[in-house]
């Protein structure tokens, strides 16, 4: 048996059991839903049905697709009714000695099914030895809410063989979702490559590089991403991302990129735990936690004015095609020779290169903090990431030495290209330069490590999480050679192992 089973059994009637066999349901299978709360059970039976029928309103399914899907649900009181189904999804509370349980019944009752378990963060290789057959068990997890999100992770632990493995990618097809595989590591491949992104905010939040509110808003308006990383940390839960932030490190033995953070343990032992308790990094009351993003500025009216944008990396070609379109006078430092710019823009200049001098300076933080690119000088430092089109937002900074002249002809510049402006503490990477080059730092680590693949790790993240992009479209818009640079000026300046670069980032920054 290699195809998608005629019974499928799904073991729990929560928000994700019930999601999977709404998913099971509309891929033509008898689906057998068991929950040991008869109550859940009960509402799942009413919910999986009005859902079929909103889908249908909504023109994602047929109203009769939606009729015939519902036919095919079944409730049964007991694990032992699930003894003819071909596979079995497990959907069950995230503790390894419950699931163990259930396992070692599961393979007594349906010694023939494939056993599967929806876990996000319990290796499978540690499940699978509770069955009777451990290689009849693998890993199926899908992400919340399972209708709506298009991925399912197949997890192949130590001794699942091909054949379970075959019947779990034909189910997810089936359903209709992107199946990709992943090695059984902690986290799969989208938890484990989107570790940075919460981590990573909770190091600048203590760094205090910036607060919670402007962390969140760069994040939505420089880089695109549906919510930032503090609300999300909401509304997961403070206590739940702690608990996986700690079973990350424990299962690591230590991986100093995955350390969870104090500040986090301060909010759970404050009671701050997010929405559930209404407060945490947010205070939830009747309003909205915050206000509305604004829209954009209009672009326009560098009235001819000269700039020159120094540079190669792609991040220096787009504010070159930019501030041209936005009517500026744009030129490199060779064109400019002898003539006094409105405004020096440095991307990182090369050996060779005339100096820049004449004006204002604006200086790219990414191969350092503008403390040590410019130590003493007038200059002012910002960060912004490609494609440019991507994002509404540039992050600036200043020292103790930034003239205010630099400072206001820098906003007007990057207004006038249509952008916000944001003004944080200094830092290699500023805000987002920092998560999302850790971002990509940990699919680096994941694809050198075998844990997936370049194109199944963005496709996760994008379908998986809602991110705007992943990682790999990430590092191509941006260039390895600038996502390296803020690594290693972030290893130099702080000391931590937590930004040494990953062998393969550094060997595509070599090559490029």
């Amino acid at each position: 048996m290699s195809g998608v089973p005629e019974v499928i059994g799904v073991l729990g009637a929560g928000t994700m059991g019930s999601g999977i066999a709404q998913l099971a349901c509309l891929a033509g299978a008898r689906t057998l839903l068991h929950d040991p709360d008869a109550g859940a059970l009960e509402r799942a039976l009413e919910r999986i049905p009005a859902a079929l029928e909103r889908g249908a309103e909504k023109g994602r399914w047929s109203a009769e697709d939606a009729r015939a899907a519902a036919g095919r649900l079944e409730a049964v009181a007991e694990v032992g009714d699930l003894a003819g189904c071909g596979l079995i999804v497990e959907a069950a509370p995230e503790r390894l000695e419950v699931k163990r349980e259930l396992f070692a019944e599961l393979s007594e009752v349906a010694p023939e099914a494939v056993l599967a378990s929806n876990t996000s963060s319990i290796p499978i290789t540690a499940i699978a030895p509770a069955a009777a057959d451990p290689s009849r068990v693998v890993g199926m997890h899908f992400f919340n809410p399972a209708p709506l999100m298009r991925l399912v992770e197949v997890i192949a632990g130590l001794e699942s063989s091909d054949e379970a493995l075959a019947v779990a990618r034909a189910t997810g097809e089936a359903m209709g979702r992107r199946v990709i595989d992943a090695a059984d590591v902690p986290g799969f491949v989208v938890n484990r490559c989107n570790r940075p992104f919460g981590l990573e905010a909770l190091k600048l939040l203590a760094e205090r590089v910036a607060g919670v509110e402007a962390i969140d808003r760069i994040c939505r308006l420089g880089g695109g991403f549906r919510m930032g990383p503090f609300e999300l940390s909401d509304l997961v839960g403070v206590d739940v991302g702690l608990e996986v932030a700690k079973s990350f490190h424990e299962l690591s033995f230590g991986e100093p990129r995955w350390r969870p953070s104090p500040l986090a343990a301060r909010q759970v032992a404050a009671g701050r735990l997010g929405r559930k308790c209404g407060r945490g990094w947010y205070e939830y009351g009747d309003g909205a936690h915050r206000p509305d993003d604004p829209e954009p500025p209009a672009a326009g009216g560098g009235a001819g004015r000269l700039v020159v944008i120094a540079g190669e990396l792609p991040v220096a070609e787009e504010l070159r095609g930019l501030a041209a379109a936005a009517g500026w006078a744009v030129a490199d430092p060779f064109a400019a020779a002898g003539e006094v710019p409105w405004l020096v823009v440095d991307c990182g200049t090369e050996p060779g290169d005339p100096p820049l001098q004449g004006g204002p300076l604006a200086v790219l933080c990414a191969d350092g903090s503008l403390h040590g690119l410019d130590p003493g000088g007038g200059s002012v430092g910002f960060h912004v990431l490609p494609p440019l089109d991507g994002g509404t937002l540039v992050e600036l900074t200043r020292s103790a030495h930034t003239t205010d002249i630099a400072a206001q002809r820098a906003e007007e510049l990057f207004t006038s290209l249509g952008r916000h402006v944001a003004w944080v503490d200094d830092a290699p990477g500023l805000v987002l330069g920092r998560i999302v080059c850790q971002l990509v730092n940990e699919a680096c680590f994941a694809v050198g490590e075998g844990v997936a693949g370049a194109e199944d790790v963005d496709d996760g993240m994008v379908l998986g999480l809602n991110h705007p992009r992943g990682p790999f479209a990430w590092l191509e818009a941006i260039g390895a050679a600038h996502v390296l640079a803020v690594l290693d000026a972030l290893r130099a300046e702080l000391g931590e192992e937590r930004y040494r670069a990953a062998p393969l980032l550094r060997r595509l920054a070599i090559g490029a």
